[in-house]
């Protein structure tokens, strides 16, 4: 059976698949970063001999391993390291704090962490004394040289843990989402195969973090489709289209605000970015404006991705295709179902705003540690008992059956592909002794695509500035506030109900962040 077979399969092993892939082009180009580039045979060989080293020194199976840096071939090798071991990959987010990043550590229940020499300066050496620790960037090729011998053979189970993906923008410890083998190969085998159906050269090009899902679309499907990716560890303009002209780069993924950076580079039309041939889009609001100009000015097609982590409905926009649907998300993908529910989570009326429910076969397997959690990310049809999750957005569907979001419930912020949620920094400023209220609301931000404002009234004494800094040295860096401002009274309605749209007036009145 040929690898394009196999892809085509209802399941099938990721390392099954690599490891055929380097028997098939030893020589060829699997892993590029800022400093250094690996063939497919080094690739599964690192990974092999890296996997054998963790089973050594007590993974087991089903097991987390903890990844915390910036990334590279290095943390690429980890992360495919874990799975072939049977253990299940737990990037770790970058800008959360400390004491989240502790508690993401025992939450995921991993015995080895993998961190960069860089994260381990700013956290000290006292950080997480009882795991099994790596240092990334100075240790991971002595991890492989020590490895006793080949690493035992490990079959998936479609509901083994492929990884977890943490959420962010919360001040508590960030919900652990867990991706099965099945839910991953379902998700991306698919799109590996449509590569290689098509006779793409699958060159990648990643430029978001590996610890976010969104970095996932760039980096497993383009490995399973044999190609090469090349790994940023941090995104500029002008490396982005350096390495994209310099690759030949032909498929990517960039959050909004990558896109309108791009655009905004005045260095822009120097670089031939002919060979770009799929460009992706997911993780925050994609304005039909922006849209419409990377269209006219970057080759290629152009894929919005509308989804969540957790799964639910998968909405794609080939935007090049629907130039009269640039205000919507697209359609439901192959095998999604999308409903409207009215706010007695009654299906609502054709046409109009609603809760936007989904479900598809790329559903998590659930919250780590928190079946709570998980059960109130669900809704049950009544008549059916089918199962759905809850997308947290309000939207409508027109009349073709595109979907056009119209707002986010409990007014959650995503910032530069991040999501914010304001009840958390609200909470975080009442712990000030002089805030009273507090109120968080979302800006438009064109670094950011959105950031977050807030809003207190203050007792006798209290200072904006001071209040700022002490809240802003406890929150994740994506969760600071960009500004901080009093105010005698909050707005409310006639039933008592703050009004976040009036905040947001008055932000833009007082002048927004860059």
């Amino acid at each position: 059976m040929t690898i394009l077979e196999q892809l085509q399969e209802p399941f099938g092993s990721f390392p099954d698949i690599l490891a055929q892939w380097a028997r098939l082009q030893p020589d060829a180009i699997a892993l590029r970063d800022d400093s250094r580039e690996i063939s497919w045979a080094e690739l599964v060989e690192k990974v092999e001999r890296l996997a054998a080293r963790l089973v050594e020194t007590g993974l087991e199976r089903g097991q987390a391993v903890a990844i915390l840096g910036t990334s590279s071939i290095d943390y690429a090798l980890v992360f495919l390291a874990a799975v072939r071991a049977g253990g299940v990959a737990a990037p770790l987010t970058t800008s959360a704090s400390r004491e989240q990043l502790e508690g993401m550590a025992k939450d995921c229940g991993a015995r080895h962490l993998f961190i960069d020499s860089a994260k381990r300066a700013e956290l000290g050496e006292d950080f997480l004394p009882e795991m099994q620790v790596v240092v990334l960037d100075q240790d991971v090729e002595t991890e492989i040289a020590a490895a006793m011998g080949p690493a035992p053979k490990f079959t998936p189970d479609p509901k083994d843990e492929f990884n977890i993906i943490y959420s962010s923008g919360t001040t508590g410890v960030p919900k652990g989402i867990v991706h099965s083998h099945q839910m991953r190969w379902r998700q991306f085998a698919a799109t590996a195969s449509s590569y290689l159906e098509a006779g793409l050269p699958v060159r990648s090009l990643t430029s978001t973090p590996l610890y976010s899902n969104t970095t996932m679309v760039a980096f497993l499907p383009p490995l399973l489709a044999g190609g090469t990716v090349r790994i940023m560890g941090k995104f500029s303009t002008i490396h982005w289209l350096e390495n994209s002209q310099a690759d030949k780069t032909t498929i990517t993924m960039l959050v909004p605000v990558q896109y309108q950076r791009l655009m905004d580079e005045p260095r822009f039309g120097e670089f031939d970015l002919s060979s770009l041939a799929l460009k992706y889009c997911t993780s925050a609001p994609f304005s039909a404006e922006l849209k419409n100009d990377v269209l006219r000015r970057m080759p290629g097609a152009l894929i919005e991705i509308y989804s969540m982590t957790e799964g639910g409905v998968v909405c794609l926009l080939p935007c090049h295709e629907f130039p009269d649907k640039l205000h919507t998300v697209g359609r439901p993908a192959p095998g999604s179902e999308l409903r409207v529910l009215d706010d007695q989570d009654k299906p609502a009326p054709p046409g109009t705003a609603g809760n936007l429910i989904g479900r598809s076969q790329t559903m998590m397997a659930g919250y780590r540690n928190q079946p709570d959690k998980t059960r109130e990310g669900y809704w049950t049809d009544p008549e059916t008992g089918d199962v759905w999750q809850r997308m947290g957005d309000i939207g409508r569907v027109d009349a073709d059956g595109f979907l056009e979001l119209v707002g986010r419930s409990k007014d959650m912020i995503i910032s530069g592909g991040f999501n914010i949620y304001p009840v958390d920094l609200e909470n975080e400023l009442l712990k000030e002794a002089h805030v009273i209220e507090a109120a968080v609301v979302g800006v438009p931000s064109r670094r950011w695509g959105e950031t977050p404002v807030g809003f207190v009234t203050l007792s006798a004494g209290g200072d904006t500035g001071e209040i700022l800094g002490a809240v802003n040295a406890r929150l994740g860096k994506t969760q600071r506030l960009a500004q901080l401002h009093a105010i005698d009274e909050m707005p409310r309605s006639h039933i008592g109900k703050l009004l976040k749209t009036q905040l947001r007036t008055e932000a833009e009145l007082l002048g927004l962040p860059a």
